[in-house]
């Protein structure tokens, strides 16, 4: 069992380092780009994953599907994004980046991967090691809850 004052330190500097990236703001994302983090992570997901459906995309963004029905509607109309019919199921479409999503999402990886090497500059060489351990430790633990 935690102690209620590691869960206090953990709860403050998660909120605290929410504020500092910027993740509070809903039209830009923390490394810097004019979208929604919502948008920048369906982005990220169809780049890195390929074209998916609407259902498989909300598993992915743990959304639910209305929500994502709306961003891809939204994607599409900014010519980020297109749906086509699925060739294995019939039922649903797919949903693929288009070239500007894909020049969108180079661009998106670029400057993520940008800040958190800023990030990581910060830290001392040992210090490193150990935050990314820990945080992918602590992304694990999330995962299961959700």
């Amino acid at each position: 069992m935690p102690r209620p004052a590691d869960v206090d330190v953990l709860s403050d500097s998660f909120a605290g380092l929410i504020r500092a990236l910027g993740l509070v703001r809903p039209d830009t994302t923390p490394c810097g780009q004019p979208m929604s983090i919502t948008e920048a992570h369906a982005i990220g997901e169809l780049h890195h994953g390929g074209p998916a459906t609407q259902q498989r995309l909300a598993t992915a963004l743990r959304l639910q599907k209305s929500t994502v029905s709306r961003l891809v509607d939204q994607l599409e109309a900014d010519g980020i994004a297109t749906r086509q019919a699925n060739p294995v199921d019939r039922r649903s479409v797919l949903v693929s980046l288009t070239a500007l999503g894909t020049s969108r999402a180079e661009r998106l990886d670029d400057a993520r991967r940008a800040l958190f090497s800023r990030l990581l500059d910060e830290l001392d060489p040992g210090e490193r090691a150990t935050v990314v351990a820990g945080l992918s430790r602590l992304k694990e633990a999330a995962d299961v809850l959700a």
